[in-house]
């Protein structure tokens, strides 16, 4: 064999093996990692840990599954401030995050790398500006989600979701929900849609962001959240906390904000149905 045709092969072998890495490489892996069962003990979990789970069909439950199996091998899970991370800690904060998934694509979470644990609520030190002058204070905080995929928990909150399922607040939902904004590489309460969903989006969104304002400005009792109303990225983190743990509640006070979330996550929580995007 010729100098020139050994060059040729190696040059077609390592183009033929980039581009396997890039383009196949990730979801070859997915099925394998696939192909390994379901963890008995990890359904267990999702049972006791995850009370929405319960409402879903069988196939769905199964999509879920696989959803956290693949979420689990692939994210990494850090300890802070001396917490424990163990399997039931882990499967509930993948199944919660998952759920947004379930009608969605598990690539929405690509960027998503790591998961950081602490015991309770924690301080961190923050900036506020008032004009020229900015100032530092310490905040405590439940969760973050960070742009680079990183997202913060505290477990405590955590736990408080899981005990209070129809409640306002969770903050796995909340913080996943910002993770999903950054698909379009900033979080402003708007996720990358294209067309008359775009459009409808807009639209309805708006709307509903003015009546919270309005309804606050008139101290009256806002139909959400009013941590909602700080800025549009949390605007939408604090619907989608209302639009899976109080889908009722959501859809009678501002039912085209419900379908714009139906037709983002592709299901109607109130019974689970998919919807059309």
């Amino acid at each position: 064999m010729s100098e020139l045709l050994v060059i040729a092969v190696i040059a077609i072998a390592l183009i033929g093996g980039t581009l396997f890495y890039l383009f196949f490489y990730r979801n070859w892996q997915r099925q394998r990692e696939l192909r390994e069962l379901f963890p008995e003990h990890w359904r267990e979990h999702l049972k006791q840990q995850m009370p929405l789970y319960h409402g879903l069909s069988a196939s769905q439950k199964s999509r879920l599954e696989n959803l956290v199996q693949l979420f689990i091998a692939e994210k990494d899970f850090y300890e802070c401030a001396g917490f424990h991370i163990d399997d039931q800690v882990k499967v509930t904060i993948a199944a919660h995050a998952c759920l947004l998934l379930l009608e969605r694509s598990f690539s929405d979470y690509d960027d998503v790398r790591s998961i950081l644990v602490y015991p309770d609520v924690y301080r961190v030190q923050g900036q506020t500006s008032d004009g020229l002058v900015v100032s530092e204070s310490e905040q405590t905080r439940a969760g973050e989600a960070w742009s680079h995929g990183r997202v913060i928990l505290a477990w405590s909150q955590c736990e408080e979701a899981i005990t209070h399922p129809d409640g306002p607040h969770n903050v796995i939902l909340h913080e996943f929900a910002h993770q999903l904004d950054y698909l379009d590489g900033t979080a402003d309460g708007a996720p990358p849609l294209s067309g008359e969903q775009a459009r409808q989006w807009q639209e309805s969104m708006t709307r509903a962001w003015d009546n919270l304002q309005t309804t606050l400005a008139h101290h009256q009792r806002p139909w959400l959240d009013p941590y909602g109303a700080t800025e549009p990225a949390e605007f939408f983190a604090v619907l989608t906390e209302a639009f899976f743990q109080q889908p009722g509640h959501l859809r009678h006070h501002q039912p085209e904000v419900y379908q714009a979330l139906c037709r983002f996550y592709r299901l109607d929580p109130a019974d689970f149905t998919p919807c059309l995007p």
